[in-house]
């Protein structure tokens, strides 16, 4: 008697977790990462000692010291924790070493790094890098270094910085699809440098499932333990 009421209970069990399986699978494949929008832009950069950090101004509004190092980097970015930095590090001495200190007047070193043609608008062909050596009067901003010795530049209405030395010819900070990384370095072959927020989602997570995936599934399983108990009442 007791094993012809097990029979229908298990079955009756069996179809709830084969229910939940593929709730289970719907809200995983939901939870996968979809492939984030990047944006065409100039990145702006500071020397902190002999490494690159990406600025927390823009160029209009940061006045440097005498001996500072700024940097430009064209590429595709999602945003400035993946940003790619200047090539090139930073070296005030073998930027602006030849050029000697005046009363009055800041020198400020600047690395200008066009890209490569994985990152270039399609139709051009990014200049090769180059570096310069402004000198400026002392509450100069970087933007005024950069005028001096890297024209035309191109702003939009926003001062977004659009073009150095006219490159690229148009377009200015719009999205792409694609930000694969390029793989170039400076002999040709440009090790991928790793973003500040690998392994994280866009929303901040380590990789693992996401809040909303969590939730979803505990919906599930609150809902599949309300079936098989409404069965287990059901049963004769």
């Amino acid at each position: 008697m007791t094993r012809t009421r097990t029979r229908p209970l298990a079955a009756a069990f069996t179809a709830v977790l084969a229910l939940f399986g593929a709730a289970l699978l719907v809200v995983l494949a939901g939870a996968a990462p979809a492939q984030a929008a990047g944006y065409r832009y100039w990145s702006f950069w500071q020397a902190d000692g002999a490494t690159w950090t990406y600025a927390t101004e823009g160029p209009a509004t940061a006045r440097p010291a005498d001996g500072a190092v700024h940097g430009f980097r064209f590429a595709v970015s999602q945003d400035s924790a993946d940003a790619t930095q200047p090539r090139p590090a930073p070296d005030f001495a073998a930027v602006c070493g030849s050029t000697p200190a005046e009363a009055g007047k800041k020198r400020v070193a600047l690395v200008i790094d066009p890209g490569t043609t994985t990152d270039a608008p399609s139709g051009e062909t990014p200049p090769a890098q180059r570096t310069a050596c402004a000198r400026v009067a002392g509450d100069a901003t970087t933007a005024e270094a950069l005028a001096q010795v890297a024209k035309p530049l191109r702003y939009d209405g926003n001062a977004l910085l659009c073009a150095i030395s006219g490159y690229p010819a148009k377009g200015c900070g719009e999205q792409v699809s694609n930000t694969k990384k390029d793989t170039e370095n400076e002999t040709g072959q440009d090790a991928k440098e790793e973003p500040a927020s690998a392994g994280k989602t866009q929303e901040g997570s380590d990789g693992g499932p996401s809040l909303g995936t969590v939730a979803g599934l505990a919906v599930f399983l609150v809902l599949g333990a309300a079936t098989f108990w409404q069965i287990r009442r059901r049963r004769p």
